[in-house]
């Protein structure tokens, strides 16, 4: 129990350093609900709740997307769904450069999740250009993991599966 505190901890004192960079990048404040403000009408984002991901990930491995954690590097040591692969906090060029470059082979029909798990879903940084990257690569089934709050209270403190590095 002791640990899994200091961890929670960690996470927080995390969190709480990405909010205060949030607070001084206003871009980086902006919801879901601006991921299409491009021009084109794309239609809103589709999103798969945590409960049907961890669903998919017990299921055969022919039903599992690609999993593509677009956040910070510090959150996906600590702990990360099972089988995602850490690109890059897509806020940064950096990162929407190892994203690019991760999907540039793939059918544009491949399903891939993209997670980011730093901050309540409002205010996330990441899952925004990301996805507005693998639109504009032309990739149809891309969806958005719905982590209303943060990834510890969605994902971990809901019993589905991780990974730490």
């Amino acid at each position: 129990m002791k640990a899994r505190q200091n961890r929670w901890g960690i996470v927080a004192i995390s969190l709480l350093f990405i909010a205060f960079a949030a607070m001084a990048c206003p871009g980086w404040a902006r919801g879901a609900e601006e991921i299409n403000s491009s021009g084109k009408d794309q239609g809103p984002p589709r999103l798969i709740e945590p409960a049907e991901l961890a669903k998919l990930l017990a299921g055969p491995d022919s039903g599992r997307p690609l999993i593509l954690q677009v956040g910070f590097r510090l959150l996906y040591e600590q702990a990360h769904i099972p089988g995602a692969e850490y690109v890059g906090a897509a806020s940064e060029e950096a990162g929407q450069q190892r994203l690019r470059h991760r999907v540039q082979g793939l059918s544009r029909d491949r399903f891939i999740v993209l997670y980011c798990g730093c901050c309540p879903w409002s205010h996330c940084p990441n899952v925004q250009p990301a996805y507005k990257q693998l639109q504009a690569m032309g990739f149809r089934n891309v969806k958005l993991l719905y982590i209303a709050t943060n990834f510890g209270t969605d994902w971990v403190d809901k019993g589905y599966p991780v990974s730490k590095q």
